[in-house]
Order: C-alpha cells, then sequence, then structure tokens
C-alpha cells in the first residue's frame, strides 16, 4: 500500500491533536504452510498438509491512549467463489493493576461469498507470558454453520495462552481453546470442540521470525480432516 497520500493528513493531525503525534502506521506480511483458525483448517479443497497461504495486514496505533483499528488477511479455500479472509478490527489496551487488557471488535469478511462474514466482541487479559481471551459472535450467522433456518449469535471461543521467551530471540509457545456454538447450531447436531497448539518461533530481528507449531482439534470424526494436527511452519516478517 502506498502510504504517501497519508503523510499530509498525518502532518494535520500531530499539529492539531496532541497524541497524534505519536501515533504509528505497522505492517506485517507472513507465509504459512497451513492457515488453521481455530484449529480448523482454512484450505477445504485439499487433504494434503501443506496447504500454503499468503497472509499480511496493516496497523495504527493513537499514541499513548492505547486505541488501535487494523486489517489482516489471508489466502483461504472453504468458500465456493471466495479466495480471500479480511479481518478489519478495533479497539484499546490498557493497564488495570497488574493485568494488561485489551478490547474490541472484528469483522470477518469474505468478499467473493458472504455467508461466512462474520462479527464478533472480544476482550483479553494478560499476566506475565499468560493471556485469555474471549470472543462472543455479535452477528446472525458464526461462519456459515448457522444456515438460513438457525442463527449462531451468541456462540463463543475461550482460549488460554502461554508464550515465554526461554532464549535471546527464541520464544516457546502454546494454546488451548474451546468453541461453544450457540444453540441453534448445536440443535442441527453440530459439536462444540477444543483446538490446540504448541510450538515455538525465533526472532531474527528487524522483523523476521521464523515459527514451528502443532495445531490441531478435536470431534474430527464430525468435522474430517481439516481438524487433524498438524505441522505448521511459518514466515513473517514485520515492518
Amino acid at each position: 500500500m502506498n502510504l504517501a497520500p497519508l503523510k499530509p493528513l498525518a502532518a494535520v493531525l500531530a499539529a492539531t491533536v496532541p497524541w497524534a503525534a505519536s501515533a504509528q502506521w505497522s505492517a506485517n506480511a507472513g507465509l504459512t504452510t497451513n492457515y488453521k483458525f481455530r484449529g480448523q483448517d482454512q484450505d477445504a479443497s485439499h487433504r494434503r498438509a501443506v496447504k500454503p497461504a499468503l497472509q499480511g495486514g496493516l496497523d495504527y496505533a493513537w499514541g499513548d491512549t492505547g486505541w488501535y483499528a487494523g486489517n489482516w488477511n489471508s489466502s483461504v479455500d472453504w468458500l465456493a467463489g471466495n479466495s480471500v479472509e479480511m479481518d478489519f478490527y478495533g479497539g484499546r489496551k490498557f493497564k488495570a493493576g497488574p493485568l494488561d487488557l485489551d478490547v474490541g471488535a472484528l469483522a470477518y469478511v469474505y468478499p467473493g461469498n458472504h455467508t461466512g462474514n462474520t462479527a464478533e466482541l472480544y476482550g483479553a487479559a494478560s499476566y506475565g507470558p499468560f493471556t485469555a481471551r474471549y470472543s462472543h459472535t455479535v452477528s446472525r450467522d458464526y461462519f456459515g454453520w448457522a444456515g438460513a433456518a438457525a442463527s449462531g449469535r451468541n456462540t463463543g471461543y475461550l482460549n488460554l495462552a502461554f508464550a515465554h521467551e526461554v532464549l535471546p530471540g527464541l520464544t516457546l509457545k502454546a494454546a488451548l481453546g474451546y468453541t461453544r456454538f450457540a444453540g441453534g447450531i448445536r440443535s442441527q447436531g453440530v459439536p462444540d470442540y477444543v483446538d490446540w497448539q504448541l510450538g515455538a518461533s525465533h526472532d531474527f530481528g528487524d522483523g523476521l521470525a521464523l515459527g514451528a507449531t502443532v495445531a490441531g482439534a478435536s470431534q474430527r470424526g464430525y468435522f474430517g480432516d481439516g481438524n487433524r494436527s498438524r505441522l505448521i511452519v511459518n514466515l513473517s516478517k514485520t515492518f
């Protein structure tokens, strides 16, 4: 993205709004051998373990206020006529005693097939290397699971994560998640499920990182190979 047209606007804001002077853009790009979301493969068109996805996004932080907004995108292949996931989000990070808190809203958009579109509110609390995050669906559907006859609103997702730097640049990561579908989805026989991931990443400096993770989910008998545990390698760069 060419940010040149934004520079005059940024200069005006910096001169008129005190906190705008410390506002900051950041960007990221990545390549992964498999994109899993909540333990499930986001490429349902292939049965193989390696299903590469291109990913990237742009974030904006409003100085020291804690407010932020951003967009993140990934190639996907699980909806007819659609090949990209576009996430739009915004929220605020702040401290409450020893806790680092993060609250906001997130919209998942699939431009080629709107049946997957989903909106959530989220809240997270971090203490040292531990983070608990809860996401609550506020849109009528939840990634197409509800369909025309039911509602996916009030589907909830709880994730407990751990990340700790054990050596300079080397971070171990683990996470456990639980998806509880709304009653309208469960009434169709769709089971709640648990997902997990365990891995490590190495920061080479200058925003370049390489990670390896084993991730998967339960209820494979219902959801199929998309929930199979897989080794995923990803290369990312932040700017």
